[in-house]
């Protein structure tokens, strides 16, 4: 393997001045972002406010990190595998152009504030954010399995007994998205959750994730991945955080079976008719227990009413059906799916 290249950061100030201050600081609202990181500051203070610390106090910088490979590729950027200079640490660098639609740019400043206020242990961690040349940087922790569409692909379909395990961390991080933080995820899908060799499962990518500022918790736009829409949210209505709950019970039907639950559609209109005019798909009774059915019943309600929270679902029977086997992720995560580029490793990386 070569010796790690430096960090591309393409220049295109000019394309984007108007969401610049003077000093070349990246500025949506009450978030500011630079060279030096991400920090906001209170819509009520007037001119030079003494901004929040910063995130991560270590205080990261863009020039301590070498590139590794990109991992990922996305509509706005890409995913770089970097490593920290001094302590040989992995992290998975976001890169992405800012684009001048309105859009695109709020979608970003969206995400930026929602890493920022984000902490769990089952939820991606944003270690900093930086903005130089025209391109913001995200220094996100490292999941070294990747994505669970990356693990079903070689695995084909997951035991209950592992499911079960993995749906207690994915639902802990919904209910701290939910219920502490006020957030619909609304682009949960196997893709977004990601694992490690230390076989924990955590929630990513809130880049269309909305901040529910109202007690009503209702959104009205439409933004993230057909496939896994709720009704409600797939025929254009308002929708609250149990679209969620209807997202995580097809992502927990296609792991367990293997192929995503819905037919291959042409169109988004036949898909559309699917989801709406259609009884909601269900787990095969004769290859899998009760509890297991019931638990993808109560998440694929047609309404939102009818569907259980994530707190009511951690206390579904399906969840403690398996804890006398003390089920081991790590092991099942580093034995059945691909090799994996640990921090522990040398320079030894899977190309995925």
């Amino acid at each position: 393997m070569g010796k790690p290249g430096k960090l591309a950061l393409p220049s295109h100030e000019s394309t984007i001045g108007k969401f610049l201050t003077q000093s070349g600081t990246f500025k949506d609202g009450d978030l500011l972002v630079n060279k030096d990181g991400l920090r906001t500051v209170s819509q009520s203070e007037e001119g030079e406010a003494p901004p929040i610390e910063p995130l991560d106090h270590n205080q990261l910088s863009l020039d301590d990190l070498d590139a590794i490979k990109v991992i990922g590729k996305g509509s706005s950027g890409i995913v770089q595998l970097v490593r920290h200079k001094w302590t040989g640490q992995f992290f998975a660098l976001k890169v992405i152009q800012l684009n001048i639609q309105e859009n695109i740019r709020r979608q970003i400043a969206q995400e930026l504030k929602i890493s920022l206020s984000t902490q769990c242990q089952y939820v991606v961690a944003c270690c900093q954010c930086f903005y130089v040349n025209g391109v913001i940087s995200i220094v996100l922790e490292y999941m070294d399995g990747g994505s669970l569409s990356d693990f079903l692909k070689t695995v084909k379909a997951i035991p209950e007994p592992y499911l079960d395990a993995i749906c207690k961390q994915v639902l802990k991080g919904l209910m701290y998205l939910h219920h502490e933080k006020r957030i619909i995820h609304r682009d949960l899908k196997p893709s977004n959750i990601l694992i490690n060799h230390m076989g924990e499962v955590k929630i990513s990518d809130f880049g269309v994730s909305a901040i529910i500022a109202s007690s009503s918790a209702q959104r009205d736009t439409f933004t993230g991945t057909y496939n896994y829409m709720a009704p409600e949210r797939i025929s254009g209505q308002k929708h609250g955080y149990m679209s969620d709950i209807w997202s995580l019970g097809l992502v927990i039907l296609e792991l367990a079976t293997g192929e995503f639950p819905y037919p291959r559609r042409e169109s988004f209109y036949e898909l559309l008719e699917a989801v709406v005019e259609h009884p909601p798909p269900s787990a095969p009774s004769d290859q899998f227990t009760e509890e297991f059915c019931s638990f993808v019943s109560a998440c694929m309600q047609k309404k939102a009413l009818d569907r259980s929270s994530a707190q009511i679902l951690l206390n579904h029977p399906f969840l403690s059906l398996y804890d006398d086997l003390n089920i081991d992720l790590a092991s099942y995560f580093t034995t059945a799916g691909s090799p994996l580029a640990t921090f522990n490793t040398s320079n030894r990386y899977d190309d995925r």
